[in-house]
């Protein structure tokens, strides 16, 4: 998974948290304030909102908040109900917990079911469609973050070893351009969450959702070539009519 020091909260309403001095490859690019990416190819004409059922929570790695090419922040700009936290590994943030305890949610780690020691914890998609008919909202709690630092996530968090875990089954490969996976089959954030919504049988928000992060996906690969994108892509194209609805 590719995939923000206190936790940001709601993503409808939330400030993004404080950015410290970007220093990395492009930092000299002239960036929109709200959606990061470079000016030449901004994305906020295209951003649109989405409800779903289900609920996504990112856990997310303190090192992600101050990444451009973080995805998971495709997520919180497009459904509604995301809620984003930073990780820790001596204890949950304290709104992460009280949420953990309300009986209305039922959430699922998502996380690969590739070792023996937590197999008595692993569910399918379809526990996600039981949890529905018993009338609790599913969450997906996607731990975002490199790969490594989703696997460190998964294990010293033990805030979350009573939760069931659910691994991501997909046909997908991986259409992220901007970090390299060391496998077509590693999602970046915004994917795997795509993914879940659509399995989970909220389409029309996992369609919105993959339309931004098409247009997310394009239109930082072009800025990095100084090219501006004219005339609009067709995932834009469809996600300006949908402005205009």
């Amino acid at each position: 998974m590719s995939a923000f020091d206190s936790a940001v909260g709601n993503g409808v309403d939330a400030e993004r948290p404080a950015r410290r001095e970007f220093k990395a490859r492009g930092s000299f690019v002239t960036r929109c304030e709200r959606c990061q990416l470079p000016v030449l190819n901004c994305l906020c004409p295209y951003q649109v909102k989405a409800e779903s059922v289900a609920q996504v929570w990112l856990l997310t790695h303190r090192m992600e908040h101050y990444k451009p090419t973080n995805t998971g922040r495709l997520i919180r700009d497009v459904i509604t109900s995301t809620q984003v936290f930073t990780w820790y590994r001596t204890a949950p943030d304290a709104q992460l917990a009280a949420l953990l305890e309300d009986p209305r949610y039922a959430p699922f780690v998502i996380f690969p079911d590739d070792q023996p020691d937590y197999a008595d914890r692993v569910v399918d998609i379809e526990a996600v469609h039981a949890a529905k008919h018993e009338a609790r909202i599913p969450v997906f709690i996607i731990l975002d973050g490199t790969w490594r630092q989703a696997r460190r996530m998964f294990r010293k968090s033990a805030y979350l070893d009573a939760l069931p875990v659910l691994p991501l089954r997909t046909e997908r490969e991986t259409r992220y351009r901007l970090r390299k996976p060391a496998s077509k089959t590693h999602l970046c954030t915004a994917e795997v969450a795509i993914e879940l919504l659509r399995q989970s049988e909220d389409t029309h928000a996992a369609d919105l959702l993959d339309d931004y992060f098409e247009v997310f996906n394009d239109s930082y690969a072009a800025s990095r070539l100084h090219h501006k994108i004219d005339p609009p892509t067709a995932a834009m194209q469809r996600l300006l009519l949908l402005q205009g609805a």
